[in-house]
């Protein structure tokens, strides 16, 4: 299927450098259709827009340049990088969300979505962990693209971050678990939290954030020893 273009005038006008570019953000559209995220995305008022869109039948509509910043990110973080739009390019994936119908992404718009991050990856040299979602980025905001995403199924492409099974049982002191995890965190690249104190609620949704990726079929937002687990041996896998 050949690519589209529908352009966007939603963007920075200052060009971009190759060596800026230094992440890939997924996100899904959370509107009705295509042609409604579409118009969305083109739209002036509403200030938002993405480089790619990949519909639920696979074709790829280049929707901003990829050396221009596009609008998909909004406030974020991850490791030392704040607002990363300026160091991303940003593909939108059509999909319902959680508002209209959350589905389940089609295998042939991931098998574009793969063919288009295998060639982002080599063109820009983006690292294997720097594919994200947009809740890793903005996790107090943001829960797309949700416990559907196949973050695995990606990380056998190199594109993207995943852990390996180990049978082993981590024990820590009860008032040390929540310091450790959010340690892992922190070392993994989320941000959005204090290693020392935090609330109920902000710590739910970082957990969430983390779980919706790498435990999608246990978004509780509790750290059980599973999620725990996982934290630190993604962290032990942690090379820069």
């Amino acid at each position: 299927m050949r690519n589209k273009i529908d352009l966007s005038p939603n963007y920075s006008k200052k060009t971009r450098k190759h060596k800026d570019i230094k992440f890939v953000i997924i996100h899904y559209t959370g509107m009705q259709s295509e042609i409604e995220s579409i118009e969305r995305l083109k739209d002036p008022k509403k200030k938002v827009s993405s480089h790619y869109l990949i519909n639920r039948k696979g074709q790829i509509t280049m929707m901003v340049n990829e050396l221009k910043t596009a609008w998909h990110a909004g406030k974020s973080r991850w490791k030392n990088f704040i607002n990363l739009n300026r160091y991303s390019i940003g593909i939108e994936l059509e999909n319902k969300g959680y508002e209209f119908g959350y589905q389940k992404f089609s295998n042939i718009q991931i098998k574009s979505l793969i063919r288009l991050c295998k060639s982002l990856k080599k063109k820009y040299k983006i690292k294997d962990d720097h594919f994200l979602g947009h809740s890793d980025i903005a996790p107090l905001r943001k829960i797309d693209p949700g416990e559907y995403f196949p973050w695995k199924k990606l990380s056998k492409y190199n594109l993207g971050l995943w852990y390996k099974e180990k049978n082993q049982k981590i024990n820590f002191k009860k008032s040390k678990i929540r310091y450790i995890f959010f340690q892992n965190l922190y070392k993994i690249g989320y941000r959005y939290f204090s290693l020392k104190t935090g609330t109920i609620k902000k710590d739910k949704k970082i957990i969430k954030a983390f779980q919706l990726r790498f435990l999608p079929k246990r978004v509780t937002g509790n750290i059980d020893q599973k999620t725990l687990k996982i934290s630190y041996n993604l962290a032990k896998a942690i090379t820069s």
